[in-house]
């Protein structure tokens, strides 16, 4: 099934700083503004899955001296969000950052990179299955280096699924560094790492298919 929702238009709530897609966004960007401070001085790599215009990664590297020493892919099928990304990246001068236009539900997007030391999940599986759920938890190893660090977001609407969410993140191998979860809104952001070696990538995987 194809996605039946306009994300350039959904895009648009980010223009009211107090709506809860841009106090998400602020904690994503506290989140990898952290990382990068923890990871300091190394080179580093970054994984954006369903990476949208990219602000949440973009935004926070254009504001760092240290930019160039992350290399980052952007996953994003859209390709109005790509072409948005691809100017905002240049905009801030990362030559580091690479705009794919590609399904970042299928792991045959991601064969040009190695396992990722930051990988992002953000507004993915809110969208998605419960069994696509599993299924790209299971796939993380494929994607993420030994120690890396995975953020990612999901609503906490009834049936809230977060509670087996971070389950299947620990038996695939993830210890849980944060959880931040508003009360008076819905949101959730996980910040886990990733404790085991990375796995070869299936490139004929599929991962997930958004149903919104």
């Amino acid at each position: 099934m194809e996605s039946s929702t306009d994300w350039n238009a959904w895009h648009a709530d980010y223009s009211d700083a107090n709506s809860p897609l841009s106090r998400r966004l602020r904690v994503i960007q506290q989140h990898i503004a952290d990382w990068l401070d923890e990871t300091a001085p190394a080179s580093v790599s970054a994984l954006s899955v369903c990476a949208g215009d990219g602000r949440d990664l973009i935004d926070v590297l254009g504001q760092r001296r240290d930019a160039a020493r992350v290399s980052a892919l952007l996953v994003e099928a859209d390709e109005e969000l790509v072409a948005r990304a691809t100017a905002r990246a240049a905009a801030c001068d990362l030559l580091g950052v690479t705009v794919s236009c590609a399904d970042a539900g299928r792991m045959g997007a991601y064969m040009s990179v190695g396992p990722a030391d930051l990988v992002l999940l953000s507004g993915v599986f809110g969208n998605i299955s419960d069994d696509d759920v599993r299924r790209t938890i299971d796939a993380l190893p494929q994607l993420i280096a030994a120690g890396g660090t995975l953020v990612w977001t999901r609503h906490r609407k009834a049936p809230d699924l977060t509670p087996l969410i971070r389950q299947w993140l620990e038996e695939a191998g993830f210890s849980e560094l944060s959880f931040t979860t508003p009360q008076d809104v819905f949101f959730s952001v996980g910040v886990h790492r990733f404790g085991c070696a990375p796995v070869p990538k299936d490139p004929a995987a599929q991962l997930f298919t958004f149903i919104r």
